[in-house]
């Protein structure tokens, strides 16, 4: 069976995004691969190949977004799997925050990705067949202190990929929203993660970011498997709505739902207290 595809891939020139592509054109995929930087994204790749279109794209411009997604499909006759990839993180309260960096975490973050959707829902519903990929984090189940634009949109990632599987299934379109835990990327570096312009100090917001920084290159999940699990996922023939990925991960939305039911319970008498009495 060949298992070959049209894939089209975000925040391809670095971390993971960079490593699922150069596995797909190593299997023999074709690839439409973006990032803002079309040059360095070329550079890092370090192959020509008619297997391989990179493209420069800022995936927050809708309209900028359908003509990458059509160009795919002119160039490789079609589209079959589309990877949101692309993402950054703001360190900081949401106090601390100002109203520019937090829609910045949102625009790349969440629209990019809505985006990107929208735009191969047209080619997916055509066709009748297709898959998304869309990338989050434990923190889309897993708030943390300090990460409050990037919890946002990741929590957002997970509810609209939830919704798009019910949508989408009559149309053979399958959504999986990925759950990563810590793993070996540059994620952690400057570019990636960035730190509020505005600190305020009774926030603990400056060694959040620290934390984060000096975690950098110590991360115990192996992005070479992560990659691998994506690839594997594209070919299974009932995906799952969510995959997590990392044994952190997994303990930490499995921690956060037993700590979320055990409230549920305790204030389960208020809950269902709140309906009209039928005389």
């Amino acid at each position: 069976m060949d298992n070959r595809k049209i894939w089209f891939v975000t925040g391809a020139s670095k971390g993971m995004g960079l490593l699922l592509t150069k596995l797909l054109l190593e299997k023999g995929n074709k690839v439409a691969a973006t990032s803002r930087d079309s040059n360095l994204l070329k550079s890092n790749i370090g192959i020509e190949s008619d297997h391989f279109l990179p493209l420069g794209l800022d995936i927050t411009n809708s309209e900028d977004v359908k003509e990458a997604i059509n160009q795919t499909i002119q160039y490789f006759g079609g589209l079959d799997v589309a990877v949101n990839n692309a993402g950054f993180s703001f360190i900081g309260s949401l106090e601390e925050l100002t109203d520019e960096e937090f829609r910045k975490a949102l625009d790349v973050n969440l629209f990019g990705t809505v985006n990107v959707i929208r735009a191969s829902m047209a080619q997916f519903r055509k066709q009748r067949s297709g898959r998304i990929i869309n990338v989050a984090s434990a923190a889309g189940y897993c708030a943390g202190p300090n990460i409050g634009s990037y919890v946002a949109s990741k929590f957002a990632m997970v509810g609209l990929t939830e919704a798009l599987a019910l949508e989408a299934k009559h149309l053979n379109v399958k959504p999986t929203v990925v759950l990563p835990g810590s793993f070996r990327t540059n994620f952690l570096d400057e570019g990636s993660l960035n730190y509020a312009r505005n600190p305020i100090i009774d926030y603990e917001s400056a060694s959040t970011y620290q934390s984060y920084a000096e975690r950098a290159g110590k991360q115990p999940g192996d992005p070479e498997k992560l990659v691998a699990e994506l690839v594997n996922l594209v070919n299974m023939e009932n995906p799952p709505v969510h995959l997590i990925l990392g044994p952190d991960s997994f303990k930490m939305i499995m921690d956060k739902r037993a700590r979320d039911l055990k409230e549920f319970e305790v204030f389960k008498k208020i809950s269902l207290s709140t309906d009209l009495e039928i005389n």
